[in-house]
């Protein structure tokens, strides 16, 4: 059985593969699917972005797939980034861009409080979807520390570990993240259908 990941995120695709490792699904990206398109981003929230995709790709390939949206949310800055995470600082923006952005609008912060925020939609051919979601909370670093991870791990503290995300090792990363928590839901979802359909 094969699992399309709307997705053309390498470190993305990579953490889906590794935390979705032990399931019955071979997990592939929408390229190695034939699926190329790009899709607009345009719902005002992390669970319409993801059914967006899922459901595009879907139609594509015409196997189940899933797709995540993701980003952090400071409260500091009334939510912001959010949906906007990848494109903060423009719509081609970098990840050191973004990050870069994220650290002068916090310039004059004091309260640094921040979460992960993970919504993952599932698209199946029958025409049934679900969402499954996730949240990681942290705080907002007043420099970025670590080369793990991906987007704003580094500027992504963890008190508990007095380390950012990117500076905890990736096995510890997939247990705690918001992806992971999302991605755990997700494994349960679909090893339930399996066994319904068994």
């Amino acid at each position: 059985m094969r699992l399309v990941v709307a997705t053309k995120n390498k470190g993305k695709l990579k953490e889906f593969k590794e935390i979705l490792s032990d399931t019955p699904w071979e997990v592939i990206g929408m390229e190695d699917a034939g699926v190329y398109i790009d899709i607009e981003e345009n719902a005002d929230t992390f669970e319409g972005n993801a059914l967006l995709k899922a459901d595009q790709v879907m139609k594509q390939c015409g196997e189940i797939t899933v797709a995540d949206d993701s980003g952090i949310c400071v409260n500091a800055l009334g939510g912001a980034p959010g949906v906007y995470s990848a494109r903060y600082a423009g719509d081609n923006a970098t990840d050191l861009e973004n990050n870069l952005k994220l650290l002068k609008a916090m310039e004059n912060e004091t309260s640094r409080s921040a979460k992960f925020v993970c919504a993952i939609a599932v698209a199946r051919p029958s025409g049934e979807s679900k969402i499954l979601k996730g949240e990681f909370f942290g705080e907002i670093a007043y420099d970025m520390k670590g080369s793990g991870g991906f987007g704003y791990d580094c500027l992504f503290y963890l008190p508990e570990y007095k380390k950012t995300s990117a500076e905890i090792p990736a096995e510890l990363k997939n247990q705690i993240s918001h992806r992971a928590k999302a991605l755990r839901k997700l494994k349960e979802y679909l090893l339930a259908a399996a066994e319904r359909k068994g």
